[in-house]
């Protein structure tokens, strides 16, 4: 599918929701039966859910002592400021993150740097909304063709176009995914992804030591509640101005435009503040005592 309007007319066309018409299409593509396909979608949400759980509970920092235990943190706070759903959403963001970086089982959604908005935003859904699971897997098709179009019109790399290619798209793919959960149409999937979308136009990938958790981690907090705000506002008829393909058209733009040292280098931004120096070298201390161990490389998509 070469953009989000075809999606959403193909879906209307063939009178299914788009995640059943993403799951039918990717059958035929693979020549897979849809409820094989449905079985796969099923173990990723329960390693979404076995993540958010492992996350929270682990309070050890990460090798590199530059995060962990923030997420168990969140779960023994009261909040207060934020509601119940954008606090769970927060925390389960960090949960998954944290557990990427201590090298648990995550799914790449569509990174593993960008792993916590969307189990954080569904994982959130389902604790408010009396749905059955198979919405959410279908909602996870949905997700999928979203990511897949925005990989094929712009990048989902941080070291492509920035962070806004790795956490933007997984805030499209989150409010898209969380929209069609809560029974709303095509026009607004795109209206929530676009005004996702188009807040983090130009987000830099700056990992201190070129690790996948500062300011990843938390980044994955903020996003998460990011993408809610985006489904409230499109399911409450906000409208974007500027529609789906067309923020994704400017986000390749901006990635082709953003400094090369602010593409995943760790050459600028955090990774070079005074701070991020410090713990840049010890990384590297590390990597030279132990040249096969540690945390350094990001988990493969399940």
């Amino acid at each position: 599918m070469a953009s989000l309007r075809e999606l959403w007319e193909a879906a209307a066309r063939a009178g299914m929701p788009v995640g059943d018409w993403v799951c039918q299409e990717e059958a035929k593509r693979t020549a897979t039966d849809t409820e094989q396909l449905r079985r796969r979608m099923r173990g990723m949400w329960r390693i979404f859910h076995e993540s958010a759980a492992e996350g929270s509970a682990d309070a050890d920092k990460t090798p590199s002592g530059l995060t962990g235990g923030d997420a168990q943190r969140m779960t023994r706070y009261t909040p207060q400021f934020l509601g119940e759903a954008a606090w769970r959403a927060a925390t389960n963001g960090m949960a998954v993150s944290e557990a990427n970086a201590k090298m648990r089982r995550i799914v790449a959604c569509p990174t593993a740097g960008s792993c916590g908005i969307l189990p954080a935003v569904l994982l959130t859904l389902e604790s408010r909304l009396d749905v059955p699971e198979e919405d959410f897997i279908r909602a996870l098709f949905t997700a999928g063709a979203v990511g897949d179009i925005i990989a094929e019109n712009a990048m989902i790399a941080g070291a492509v176009g920035g962070c806004q290619a790795e956490c933007g798209t997984a805030i499209a793919m989150a409010a898209a995914a969380g929209v069609e959960v809560c029974g709303g149409t095509t026009g607004q999937m795109d209206d929530a992804l676009a005004l996702g979308l188009k807040n983090v136009l130009g987000l830099v990938c700056d990992p201190i030591g070129g690790l996948v958790e500062v300011p990843c981690v938390k980044r994955n907090a903020f996003h998460a509640v990011h993408a809610l705000v985006a489904i409230e506002l499109a399911l409450a008829g906000v409208h974007s101005v500027v529609p789906g393909d067309e923020v994704i058209g400017a986000m390749a733009q901006i990635g082709r435009m953003i400094p090369k040292s602010l593409r995943e280098r760790s050459e600028a931004g955090l990774a070079t503040t005074p701070t991020g120096c410090v713990y840049a070298r010890k990384i590297q201390g590390r990597r030279a005592r132990h040249p096969l161990g540690g945390n350094d490389a990001e988990p493969s998509d399940v």
